[in-house]
């Protein structure tokens, strides 16, 4: 035994390793993690726990040697401070990144997304310098979100939300889970509705309760429980979220006005006046974003009350929502809430709104190349051509929706397109093709089914 104890280290140190890559060192304040540490009552063991030595703390502490990135986190969140109540601001270069941060911000709030997007990936190339690099992923996510990609966003709202916990940020934290519930709904993925409640919670324990976030929020679970079809609740969600919201004002031309006094400002190198005007635009625009969320609740509300038949009711809502924002902002997520009431109207017999319904969320889809939506669109065509007794064109449209939920890698929802192809196939007697498509919902959902399996396993299959 003692032989073979000798040899394994001979026998690991052959083994090739990869290099260690070395992450860059966050200049900080001077005296902060001290100060941090002794504030929160932590000896050095403590802050470091889990994470780095208590000697690692103590060189950090003494300015011998430069934290990473994530140790920095680590030690704001073990003491309860900001990372940015650590960092050392080098006047011109955290001026400039303030500037450009705060540019971020109003490029979003005006809808200038493609601008966004390319100075949100320059600042976070900017790596350990970057200021507030929790916000700059949010806002980034923001802008992919409003470009109709959202799966760009998914990755930056998971790591801006890991953020905002550690520096125990809960306004931003509350309008990250907000944004990653929207994405699921965008999405159809089922935790939409469980982030929007987790937004409302955090939302909720601010002091005093932000009522514009509270409306905002409100009109993003009412959202999620139309994706579930509960309709009374939708309805009781989006009147509170209206409720909530209260007045707002057009304030647009006045927001545009600081941001180009900004970037004027900007450009003669004059810092600071540019990251006050700029300030002034986002706060105006953030206005201006809740006044678009609370027309999107008015639109919502308005075209479920029109799909249930109370035509005087959905009028009014649907005037409001005309009246606090532009058609062409409240376009993004709509095709959702249009099939979702097309199947309502299905459902209730009323084929020929259905129909339309899904006409409008399909062209709508396509134009803002949301794939699954339009996907879910055809899907619905087909089952009204269906009822309508119009064979070649449910053939068509779910040779369509099979054709792009393939290329989506859609699995979930391509099985059950095959299972509803195939349920209407055998009804219409075409049994060898019914069961064509049954056996594709099958691999779909099993794909290892028939793999490894032999010409048995087809067999039994093909006896189902």
């Amino acid at each position: 035994m003692a032989k073979g104890n000798k040899k394994a280290p001979a026998e690991d140190d052959a083994r090739p390793t990869a290099p260690r890559r070395r992450l860059p060192g966050v200049a900080l304040k001077p005296g902060t993690v001290k100060q941090a540490r002794l504030e929160a009552g932590l000896s050095l063991a403590k802050v470091g726990k889990g994470h780095v030595t208590a000697p690692a703390i103590y060189l950090i502490e003494t300015g011998r040697t430069r934290p990473s990135m994530p140790t920095l986190e680590h030690i704001a969140q073990r003491t309860g401070k900001p990372v940015e109540f650590f960092l050392a601001d080098p006047a011109s270069s955290a001026d400039e990144s303030r500037a450009a941060h705060a540019e971020l911000e109003a490029m979003v709030g005006a809808g200038r997304y493609a601008e966004a997007v390319v100075l949100g990936k320059r600042l976070l190339n900017l790596g350990p310098s970057a200021y507030r690099p929790g916000r700059i992923r949010y806002y980034l996510a923001q802008a992919y979100l409003q470009l109709a990609q959202p799966d760009e966003a998914v990755a930056l709202l998971a790591e801006a939300r890991a953020h905002f916990i550690a520096v125990n940020d809960e306004v931003m934290l509350a309008e990250c889970l907000g944004s990653e519930a929207a994405l699921a709904s965008f999405m159809q993925r089922p935790d939409a509705l469980s982030l929007a409640e987790q937004a409302l919670a955090v939302c909720r324990r601010l002091k005093p309760v932000p009522r514009l976030m509270e409306a905002r929020l409100l009109g993003i679970q009412a959202t999620a429980h139309v994706a579930n079809r509960e309709w009374d609740r939708a309805i009781e969600t989006y009147q509170a979220a209206i409720g909530a919201a209260g007045p707002l004002f057009d304030l647009r031309r006045v927001a545009k006005m600081y941001a180009e006094l900004g970037s004027t400002y900007r450009e003669q190198g004059q810092v600071d006046l540019a990251a006050r005007y700029a300030t002034r635009s986002m706060a105006l625009l953030d206005v201006l974003r809740d006044r678009v969320a609370l027309a999107r609740s008015e639109n919502n509300l308005g075209l479920i009350l029109a799909a249930r038949g109370d035509a005087a009711a959905a009028k009014q809502h649907l005037d409001k929502s005309k009246e606090l924002s532009p058609e062409s902002e409240l376009e993004v997520g709509r095709s959702h809430v249009l099939l979702a009431l097309c199947e309502l109207c299905l459902q209730q017999g009323r084929v020929q709104q259905a129909h339309e319904l899904a006409e409008q969320a399909l062209g709508l889809a396509e134009r803002l190349q949301e794939g699954l939506s339009v996907a879910e669109a055809h899907v619905w065509l087909g089952r009204i051509a269906h009822q309508l007794g119009r064979t070649e064109t449910v053939d068509r449209e779910f040779e369509l929706a099979i054709r792009g939920l393939e290329q989506l890698g859609a699995r979930e929802r391509l099985l059950q397109c095959h299972g509803i192809y195939a349920e209407i196939l055998e009804g219409r007697g075409e049994l060898a093709s019914a069961y064509a498509h049954m056996k594709k919902a099958l691999q779909a959902s099993q794909p290892d089914l028939l793999q490894g399996q032999g010409p048995d396993a087809e067999e039994r299959l093909n006896s189902a």
